[in-house]
């Protein structure tokens, strides 16, 4: 009898997002607007922290919870957005937020516990929750309520092996935030039914018409309930050096470090060491580039919503347009696929992103300018001659 993969490896769900990103590679002249990277260099001093670093020889292990004092810079940003004290304690760094994610996973859930996950969502999900042998339970997410997650709906799926609510705003694909008044009803649920909430903060620098962003760890009453996961990818536009951090209270954060060293022990000390210049240093690169995003966004939501038979509501925070095209009688896969071989250009369906996607496009308008405008006018010529 032959050898077997295990079952995890097997049945852990392939990211639609990268075979269209994959997919992409097959053409040429083709503009894709698939991963949500952003279309900035990290700024030079930031690299030039890391040089600086290496140089000195700052390329040892480190402490399974990162360097001392990125967790003391950490705390003290978090201690004056959270209004409360945050110790270095509270604080676990990590390669990029999914293993932010992952260690809150692993900390919090057993086989068997069920997880609350919007639908839409961010897809990465499933395959974590499902690795520890949980159960994701998708919670529908509507667009006649503009996107935002329901406490009534969160309530209505909850069962006795709930364990975990996840919470992502500015959300990945949906482009919306959720208000502190809409926050403060789920936090009630949240305590009512004694639930972990893994808060997915990474788009949080990322928000436009002067909104703000309110974290769930602000609500004394659950504050100790709440785990934040952020990253620098696109804050600082450093999706590459793979640096990202949970806070949390000190019991859950506690037992991290261990899950780390089996998992890869430390991030590199250099790339420590930039994060904390990152988080230190002129902060003029997330002016730049929400000022950016925020003209690029309304292009796209005027033109989108210009075209016949899509429409979209406008993006609240992210750099993601899910766009409506249920008036086209096609999977959203297939007209996606269309779309890149006939008009080349690359969008994710979004059925990537749970059974409510379906009859969307998330587009990504995090590229370069006259990329973004081009592969606006592509889609609207395809549309237009072939609908």
């Amino acid at each position: 009898m032959g050898l077997e993969l295990s079952d995890t490896s097997k049945n852990y769900p392939a990211s639609v997002i990268r075979k269209m990103f994959e997919l992409a590679n097959d053409y040429e002249g083709v503009i894709k607007l698939t991963v949500g990277e952003p279309n900035f260099e990290t700024p030079d001093h930031i690299k030039k922290a890391a040089k600086v670093a290496i140089d000195k020889g700052y390329t040892k292990y480190t402490s399974n919870a990162g360097l001392a004092q990125l967790r003391e810079v950490i705390a003290e940003k978090y201690t004056e957005s959270l209004k409360r004290n945050i110790s270095k304690d509270q604080v676990m760094v990590t390669t990029g937020g999914m293993e932010g994610i992952l260690l809150a996973l692993y900390a919090t859930v057993n086989p068997g516990d069920e997880v609350l996950i919007t639908n839409p969502g961010y897809p990465n999900y499933i395959g974590q929750i499902e690795m520890l042998g949980a159960k994701a339970v998708p919670v529908k997410v509507l667009e006649e309520n503009k996107f935002k997650l329901q406490a009534k709906d969160v309530e209505k799926a909850i069962t006795i092996n709930t364990k975990v609510l996840i919470l992502n705003s500015p959300s990945n694909p949906l482009g919306t935030v959720l208000e502190e008044k809409e926050i403060r009803e789920l936090a009630k649920i949240v305590k009512k039914y004694n639930l972990y909430v893994i808060s997915d903060e990474v788009y949080d620098k990322i928000i436009y018409d002067g909104k703000l962003h309110f974290s769930m760890a602000e609500i004394k009453e659950v504050k100790n309930q709440v785990i934040v996961v952020n990253s620098l990818s696109k804050t600082y536009a450093m999706t590459g050096w793979r640096v990202g951090f949970v806070i949390g209270n000190e019991e859950v954060i506690s037992v991290m470090p261990k899950l780390q060293e089996g998992i890869v022990s430390c991030i590199p000390e250099f790339i420590q060491m930039a994060a904390i210049e990152a988080m230190t240093g002129s902060q003029t690169i997330i002016e730049k580039m929400v000022k950016e995003y925020s003209w690029k966004r309304q292009f796209v939501y005027e033109s989108l919503n210009h075209i016949p038979g899509i429409s979209c509501i406008k993006t609240e925070g992210a750099f993601y347009a899910f766009a409506n095209t249920k008036q086209f009688s096609e999977s959203s896969e297939c007209f996606a696929i269309k779309l890149l071989k006939n008009a080349g250009v690359a969008v994710v369906p979004g059925s990537a992103f749970g059974s409510m996607g379906e009859g969307y496009l998330r587009l990504s308008f995090a590229c370069g300018e006259e990329e973004l405008e081009k592969a606006i006018y592509r889609l609207e010529r395809y549309i237009v001659n072939n609908y």
